[in-house]
């Protein structure tokens, strides 16, 4: 997962450095950099914290991380920055990384009622 996230930053920054316009487009450029980097830093930082709680937290910047990075492409493409081939093959990974996100989201949440679950059985026998 984080593999696919480091791809993905990679894509962005060279999405950027392949595009004057872009470069000098300091607001979309800098946001859209921020976005894929913390796709990709949120999913080590959460995994440090050592409980699937604070975890799945940071999953979800991840998440949100990657859709807001799609948005952005959208004006990138809009704005003729990026081709409609780079914009695509960036949603794609974007969307890629957070469907492994939600994934990864899901099964936590299960993990844990099935934990508690099998706490409140014991308890109770």
């Amino acid at each position: 997962m984080k593999q696919e996230a480091r791809q993905l930053v990679n894509m962005v920054y060279d999405a950027i450095g392949g595009s004057g316009e872009f470069q000098k487009d300091i607001r979309l450029r800098d946001q859209c950099k921020g976005a894929a980097i913390s796709t990709m830093g949120a999913i080590p930082e959460g995994f440090a914290r050592r409980s699937n709680k604070e975890f799945i937290q940071y999953l979800f910047i991840s998440l949100s991380s990657a859709a807001e990075l799609q948005s952005h492409f959208y004006i990138a493409l809009d704005r003729k920055y990026v081709t409609q081939e780079t914009f695509n093959r960036i949603y794609q990974q974007a969307d890629r990384v957070g469907k492994m996100d939600s994934n990864l989201i899901s099964y936590l949440r299960e993990s844990d009622r099935k934990f508690n679950e099998a706490k409140k059985t014991k308890k109770t026998k």
